[in-house]
């Protein structure tokens, strides 16, 4: 990384932490926080996806099970960071079940396992009322109170949520650094050359899947507290969908990729709602505009006006 870049992500580091004391309202920082949410589930999905390779249209499942997870463990009285914990090992163990597929099936037919997957747990969701209050869904989930620390209000917990991605950004930046990440970059290029050199594929499949979950996980258990309201609507198809296009948007396989694409998919939306009722025309535009003339991403944008 250049100096001027490192320069530049100090200064966005400092800007989204000081964001509150300029007092913005509540409805802006608790959209601040989703993005910060919402780009954890992009980091995790951009590990399998960008990083592996594996095409996956289950990161929204498994956000929900990590809201579910966490929301009925701290209605019970548990932490949120146990909530946490536990949404994260849950997801995990499921992430690695769902990667077995991933041993015989590639491409779209991949896609099919994970689309499969996400199409139960949203059943599972809505239909089992004893455990998730079904379309009721949960209600009065707390947020928490740290060494007497309180919450609740919005702005603390925007910076729990900020001190949460950073600690996972820093985890995820030694995991694809290390020599795990360059097998799974191995992995995704050519995973028949991968083996010949002494990468274990399946071993490395099935790690991506799992972390990825986790990651989803962690994602669904802030999310959980922050709305303190959960119901299977946010958790289909469509949210998985909208995670994809974070990760391809922003650029799949590079690093900071899902930050932008979060920061498109959540924020964007929200600044063109000035133009009235054609936002969302307006922002698929813009989308689409983007995926013909650029489709390696934002990131990949200034080398392309470089090469022009």
């Amino acid at each position: 990384m250049t100096g001027w870049r490192r320069l530049a992500l100090v200064a966005i580091i400092i800007v989204l932490i000081a964001a509150p004391l300029f007092g913005l309202k509540s409805y802006v920082i608790y959209t601040l926080s989703l993005w910060a949410v919402t780009a954890i589930a992009a980091l995790g999905l951009n590990l399998t996806l960008g990083y592996a390779g594996q095409i996956s249209l289950a990161q929204g499942a498994f956000v929900g099970v990590g809201a579910y997870c966490s929301a009925l463990l701290t209605i019970a009285g548990v932490p949120l960071g146990g909530g946490v914990v536990a949404a994260f090992l849950l997801c995990l163990a499921l992430g690695w079940m769902l990667g077995y597929p991933a041993l015989r099936v590639r491409s779209h037919y991949l896609a099919f396992v994970t689309l499969a997957f996400s199409t139960l747990a949203y059943l599972v969701f809505r239909n089992e009322e004893w455990l998730t209050g079904g379309t009721y869904g949960l209600s009065n989930i707390p947020r928490p109170v740290v060494l007497g620390n309180d919450f609740v209000r919005p702005n603390p917990f925007y910076w729990l949520c900020l001190a949460v991605l950073a600690a996972v950004s820093a985890a995820l930046w030694r995991l694809v650094q290390s020599p795990w990440g360059r097998a799974f970059t191995a992995l995704r290029e050519n995973p028949v050359r991968a083996e010949s050199l002494g990468v274990d594929i399946r071993h490395y499949t099935l790690l991506a899947f799992a972390i990825g979950a986790g990651l989803g996980g962690v994602s669904g258990a802030l999310y959980a507290a922050l709305v303190q309201y959960i119901d299977p609507t946010p958790f289909g198809l469509n949210y998985s969908l909208s995670l994809l296009l974070m990760v391809v948007v922003g650029g799949a396989g590079r690093f900071f990729g899902p930050f932008l694409g979060a920061a498109v998919a959540v924020l964007l939306p929200e600044w063109l709602r000035a133009t009235g009722d054609f936002y969302l025309v307006i922002y698929a535009g813009l989308v689409l505009v983007l995926m013909v003339f650029c489709p390696g991403g934002l990131l990949a944008l200034p080398a392309r006006l470089r090469r022009r």
